[in-house]
């Protein structure tokens, strides 16, 4: 008889210790910051401070070689890029950075009308990053960027077009400044952090704990809807349009689709990292198996896209792993929007990127 006693309370008492265990909500947002958040922003201040240095080597010793250094590490720079871009809170949003580092959606193709202008008129106050500052965050970006190192007449480079190397120079000293500022604004303790890990009543955006897991929760949800909005649906066509190739992002590059997988990979890892599924009932913990199961399958998906996209989109296998991304945007969008934030009793609210 004992031994049933005892058994019937271990029984009972397993879910109520698993219950206590689960993560806390202060818990998930500090392990968002440091293990997500902070990390990402520091590669990427990395990666833009090479680019500066590879892009400002390529006009003092303009080559193939150098050239061919400065394209390469351009991708890699869009890489890390691609991984926090979705992270749109603090730091990203203040000072119209996340614009000026990208502009995009970009419909009316400003961008490359304002690059061009500037090529065509050797705008000397494109060429220093004082005065380029000041300009259309239009002509300040990567995808300025990439116009100057991959698109029409760009192999002048190599052969040391002075005007172009000093204006594409001028943009990535840009974009390193302010990735440095990124990195730092995020791993300095009083800083933004502060904000998220002591909520206040005088706060405007984040008065409790459940205000700040409701706008991480919110990072996830309307990232997926930003893949999908703003980086598939643009080429791949909506409601049956044929594909355009040329309005995708970084199409000139080649990253259209790495970009889009690091998009992936950067919403993977806050959820992964900041372990705010477990922060859920024991019953509800499928929520982030879920996840997890959907994020892998656009892995897969992404794998199989392995041409450049003008060329993929008229492979047919290819062009269905495609579409099938953006299926995967759209369960993700159920799981952590709508499934995720009911287990954590949130409410998510409506997405305020442009294009939804």
């Amino acid at each position: 008889m004992r031994l049933l006693i005892a058994l019937l309370v271990a029984l009972i008492a397993v879910p109520a210790l698993a219950q206590e265990q689960k993560l806390t909500a202060n818990e998930v947002v500090e392990l968002a910051i440091t293990e997500a958040i902070r990390p990402g922003f520091a590669r990427f201040a990395e990666e833009a401070g090479s680019l500066k240095l590879n892009v400002e080597a390529l006009g003092a010793t303009p080559s193939e070689a150098t050239l061919e250094t400065a394209r390469n590490q351009f991708k890699s720079a869009v890489t890390a890029w691609s991984r926090i871009e979705l992270y749109r809170i603090g730091p990203l949003m203040a000072e119209n950075r996340s614009d000026a580092i990208l502009f995009w959606p970009d419909r009316k193709g400003i961008a490359l009308k304002q690059v061009q202008g500037a090529l065509a008129e050797a705008d000397q106050t494109a060429a220093s990053a004082e005065t380029l500052a000041g300009k259309s965050v239009a002509m300040q970006g990567l995808g300025a960027l990439e116009f100057l190192l991959f698109g029409a007449d760009s192999e002048t480079l190599a052969a040391g077009a002075d005007f172009r190397c000093k204006y594409a120079a001028a943009i990535a000293e840009l974009i390193s400044g302010r990735a440095d500022e990124m990195s730092a604004e995020w791993a300095d303790p009083a800083g933004f952090s502060k904000r998220l890990l002591e909520p206040s009543a005088s706060d405007p955006d984040y008065r409790s704990t459940r205000e700040v897991l409701e706008a991480l929760t919110g990072l996830l949800a309307h990232g997926t809807e930003a893949i999908r909005d703003q980086r598939l649906l643009p080429f791949l066509g909506r409601d049956g349009a044929a594909p355009k190739p040329k309005s995708a992002l970084f199409w000139r590059s080649g990253m259209t689709v790495p970009s889009i997988s690091a998009n992936f990979e950067g919403l993977k890892a806050l959820l992964r990292d900041s372990r705010i599924a477990e922060a859920t009932s024991p019953d509800q913990q499928w929520v982030g198996q879920s996840a997890g199961f959907e994020f892998g399958n656009a892995e897969r998906a992404e794998k199989l896209v392995t041409k450049p996209v003008e060329q993929a989109v008229g492979d047919p296998k290819q062009k269905k792993a495609l579409d099938y991304m953006v299926i995967v945007t759209q369960s993700l969008d159920t799981i952590l929007g709508e499934n995720l934030a009911a287990a954590l009793g949130l409410s998510v609210g409506f997405s305020s990127l442009d294009g939804d």
